[in-house]
């Protein structure tokens, strides 16, 4: 069964449907590439990607640790490249709401670099992740 349905509906923007849960997401190209840049672009689907599965993978990890990381957030920095036009760089800043053991940071630290998006990159995409501990 496909994972999604996209619709393009005119003006550079697409809705995407969840086909499992029925959520939708609208694109829009960004402004330096002739759209309006009133929703995420497609690029921008990717890097926020990165940033949600890694604290996604970290959460799975928290539950065999007995730890909670709930209210945790990622800021997420994508760098485009002109030519080809392509995602250069994507920074990943998590920023964790708990002070954790160095072993449990160690082990949380290596579960989010091992998330399959991340794996899934081409390995010309820079990637810089920073972790921040309460």
């Amino acid at each position: 069964m496909p994972t999604s349905k996209i619709n393009y509906v005119g003006e550079l923007r697409t809705v995407c449907i969840h086909l499992q849960s029925g959520t939708e997401i609208l694109t829009d190209a960004p402004t330096d590439n002739h759209g309006k840049g009133e929703a995420f672009s497609p690029t921008d689907l990717v890097a926020t990607a990165l940033g949600s599965c890694m604290v996604s993978i970290m959460g799975i990890k928290c539950r065999d640790l007995d730890i909670d990381v709930k209210d945790s957030t990622v800021s997420v920095t994508k760098i485009m490249q002109a030519e080809p036009r392509k995602i250069a760089k994507i920074i990943v800043e998590l920023n964790m709401s708990i002070a954790a053991s160095d072993k449990n940071k160690t082990i949380l630290e290596r579960s989010a670099m091992t998330c399959p998006v991340l794996l899934s990159l081409h390995p010309d995409i820079e990637k810089e992740v920073v972790f921040n501990w309460k």
